[in-house]
């Protein structure tokens, strides 16, 4: 069985896609896609690396990021707020933001560009963060991506928290 995505590109950050899959449901419950290979990555890139996070409800993790790895990200079990940062210093919309739900109702997916940094909080009771990554080399370590803090006065995102569960790295900024 094959599922349509449907993509939109940011109106703030037009390098930004969301994929928003169909699913089909039925007495068991629910199926849906939410990547193709055809449709996702530029051609001649595949993602290498693929991992889950696992948070409750509070915890906000980032901004992360940096110049050379695409980024997919859904959440197939729960809630998150997630924003994508353009750290860009050339660009036109260098420090503009955009911010999404992601959930486990809507199935959507964000593919995130080199250059873009992205951070999210959880607003379920507990949530389960799926992202796939693709670059070229070695996997490019936390010690060596770009970290913005959360309510970093430039950027003013209207995270839906006052006081979010962090870690030590995501309470500093290095931009």
């Amino acid at each position: 069985m094959r599922f349509d995505i449907t993509v939109e590109n940011s109106e703030i950050l037009p390098e930004i896609k969301l994929y928003k899959p169909s699913s089909a449901s039925d007495e068991r419950g629910q199926i849906w896609t939410i990547w193709e290979k055809e449709n996702i990555l530029p051609e001649g890139l595949e993602f290498n690396l693929c991992k889950f996070t696992r948070s409750k409800k509070e915890v906000l993790r980032g901004l992360h990021g940096c110049y050379d790895t695409w980024k997919y990200m859904s959440v197939p079990m729960g809630e998150v707020f997630f924003s994508v940062v353009d750290i860009r210093k050339h660009s036109p919309n260098f420090l503009k933001y955009q911010t999404y739900v992601l959930n486990d109702k809507n199935h959507y997916g964000v593919l995130v560009p080199p250059g873009f940094a992205n951070g999210h909080l959880c607003l379920s009771e507990k949530c389960l963060y799926h992202y796939m990554m693709s670059y070229e080399g070695k996997y490019i370590e936390p010690s060596e991506q770009v970290v913005i803090k959360w309510n970093d006065d430039r950027l003013q995102i209207p995270w839906p928290t006052k006081n979010p569960i962090l870690s030590s790295r995501d309470k500093m900024s290095n931009i």
